[in-house]
């Protein structure tokens, strides 16, 4: 009676760990920086789909410096979790460590989750988002915490830095 009863936790175990391999519960990817650009799975228009899913989510959770939850999150907590929950890549948490990934992209040859950097103050301080398309980028602003902006704003024209590519 035991052997049988052992025997059915285990057919139990044993389907439940491949019905939730089925199901995409997938751990997210770890990615050397050196290969960086990794290619992409999703068209522009599904990426942009994912990306608005997260703004949807995360729209006007207020900026922490450091914070990577939804009571409060920085720049860079923003773009991982947004790589994580969406791509299900893990990239550096901080934006120094994002600005040495990737491939250096033109300004004029932006594509949807490119990201995007800028220098917004004194020397050291840098801030991070996500390319969205039409001159639109999404980040975790100090002032307003996550949203959308444009990048032909005086403020983001100005301050523009660099790009780099993580996904093709």
């Amino acid at each position: 009676m035991r052997i049988v009863k052992l025997r059915k936790h285990y057919v139990v175990l044993m389907l439940t760990l491949l019905f939730s391999q089925l199901a995409g519960c997938a751990t997210p990817v770890r990615v050397a920086a050196s290969d960086f650009p990794v290619d992409s799975p999703y068209s522009d228009q599904k990426l942009l789909r994912l990306f608005d899913r997260q703004l949807l989510v995360w729209k006007n959770v207020p900026y922490r410096l450091g914070g990577i939850t939804r009571k409060g999150v920085d720049c860079s907590g923003f773009v991982y979790n947004t790589y994580k929950d969406q791509i299900n890549i893990l990239i550096p948490r901080t934006t120094k460590g994002l600005a040495k990934i990737g491939k250096h992209v033109a300004r004029n040859e932006l594509d949807i989750g490119d990201l995007v950097f800028f220098k917004t103050g004194k020397e050291k301080t840098r801030h991070v988002g996500i390319y969205l398309g039409k001159d639109e980028f999404m980040h975790a602003s100090t002032s307003k915490g996550v949203m959308k902006s444009s990048l032909n704003n005086r403020y983001w024209r100005r301050a523009y830095w660099k790009a780099k590519r993580i996904i093709d």
